[in-house]
C-alpha cells in the first residue's frame, strides 16, 4: 500500500464508503514477505513515502525477477531496479510486464511509470559527458519517483559560458543535482547561482590524482557556496531519492 492509497483509505472510512473493519483488514496485511533469500518490504511506501527499490548488483537475475514479481503482486505499481546488469535486464525483459532498461545508467523499471506530481522540476547537470552514466542514474530514478527532470549535460567550468547559457533552468529549478568528477567545481558554481537546494554528486571520472572521485568528494564537501549538500561517489540514485523527497514536500506550518 502506498502513502496516497493509505490516505484515500482513511478518507473513505471518514465518508463512510469503507467500514472500519474493512480498513483494519487492509492495513493488517503482512508488512513484508519472506522469499528465503530476500524479505521484500510491502509497507516501505507508507513509512517513507517511496516504495522499495531493488539494488540489482550482487543479485542473480532470477532473484531480481522474483523480488520484483512479489512487489508487483502486492500492489506496488512501479518497481525501480538500480545497478542492473545487461544480462539480468535481458532475462527480466522476458519475465516481467512493462519492463524497460537503460544500459548507460543500468536502471531498470518494471510496471507503470508514474506521472510527474512533484512541486517543481529537478535539474540534473554534469561537468562533462563522461559523467552521464551517473547523471542518467539520477535522472531516471527521479522520473521513476514521479518528478519532471531537466537535463543539462557537459556544462563544466572548463567552459563556463555553457553553464551560463542555462541560467533560466537553474533559477527555475526546485532542486538541482550537480554531478562532476575531476576537481568537482561545478557544484560550487551552481550553488552560487541557485536559490534552491543543490545536491552534489562526485564521480570517479578523472586522472590519477583524482583518486577515484575522492578529490571531487573533498572539494564538494568544502564548497564555500551555501545550500550545497553532498552524497557518496557515483551515487546518482541517492541524490535523486533525496531530490525527490524535497520536490514532494509541501510547506509545513
Amino acid at each position: 500500500m502506498e502513502k496516497k492509497e493509505l490516505r484515500l483509505l482513511l478518507e473513505n472510512v471518514a465518508d463512510g464508503s469503507v467500514s472500519v473493519d474493512e480498513a483494519v483488514l487492509k492495513m493488517r496485511e503482512e508488512p513484508f514477505g519472506d522469499l528465503g533469500f530476500a524479505k521484500p518490504d510491502f509497507h516501505r511506501a507508507v513509512r517513507q513515502g517511496v516504495a522499495e527499490v531493488v539494488y540489482g548488483a550482487g543479485k542473480t537475475r532470477e532473484q531480481i525477477v522474483k523480488i520484483v514479481e512479489t512487489l508487483l503482486a502486492k500492489g506496488q505499481k512501479t518497481v525501480l531496479i538500480t545497478r542492473m546488469s545487461p544480462d539480468a535486464a535481458a532475462f527480466a525483459e522476458k519475465e516481467l510486464p512493462l519492463f524497460t532498461y537503460d544500459p548507460q545508467s543500468r536502471i531498470g523499471v518494471a510496471g507503470t511509470k508514474p506521472e510527474p506530481d512533484g512541486i517543481g522540476r529537478i535539474l540534473v547537470a554534469t561537468g562533462g559527458t563522461s559523467d552521464m552514466p551517473v547523471a542518467e542514474e539520477a535522472a531516471r530514478t527521479a522520473e521513476a519517483l514521479g518528478n519532471e527532470v531537466v537535463r543539462v549535460y557537459d556544462v563544466g567550468v572548463a567552459g563556463l559560458e555553457r553553464l551560463l547559457a542555462h541560467v533560466h533552468d537553474i533559477m527555475s529549478a526546485r532542486v538541482i543535482i550537480a554531478i562532476a568528477g575531476m576537481e568537482g567545481a561545478l557544484a560550487s558554481v551552481i550553488g552560487g547561482l541557485a536559490d534552491c537546494p543543490v545536491i552534489a554528486v562526485p564521480t570517479s571520472v578523472g586522472y590519477g590524482a583524482s583518486f577515484g572521485g575522492l578529490s571531487a568528494l573533498l572539494s564538494m564537501l568544502n564548497s564555500c557556496a551555501s545550500g550545497v549538500s553532498v552524497v557518496n561517489i557515483d551515487n546518482g540514485f541517492g541524490a535523486a531519492y533525496l531530490a525527490s523527497m524535497i520536490n514532494h514536500m509541501e510547506g509545513r506550518k
